[in-house]
């Protein structure tokens, strides 16, 4: 299942901040969590992530036990364009 994460940064990110969370992401994928892509953007949201896990409970688990108060986030769940056309059918 596909998730798209959304954050909003509390304060600035430090070095630290950023490597802890490579080293959450590595401890992550032991769940079945990948991580596919990672922005840092402009507007609402500070940042954008989209991860993929075995399921919601997995997924919640990754969100919920994230090492650090730096940002709140937003998790959505996602299909495939090419999915969302099959439900048309």
């Amino acid at each position: 299942m596909w998730f798209i994460i959304l954050a909003k940064f509390r304060r600035k990110p430090t070095k630290q901040d950023t490597e802890k969370m490579s080293s959450y992401y590595a401890e992550a994928a032991k769940w079945g969590v990948k991580r596919h892509s990672a922005f840092w953007t402009l507007g609402r949201y500070d940042a954008v992530f989209i991860i993929e896990a075995p399921d919601e409970k997995t997924a919640m688990k990754f969100v919920i036990n994230t090492p650090t108060d730096l940002a709140a986030t937003e998790t959505l769940v996602a299909i495939t364009r090419e999915d969302a056309l099959k439900l048309m059918q």
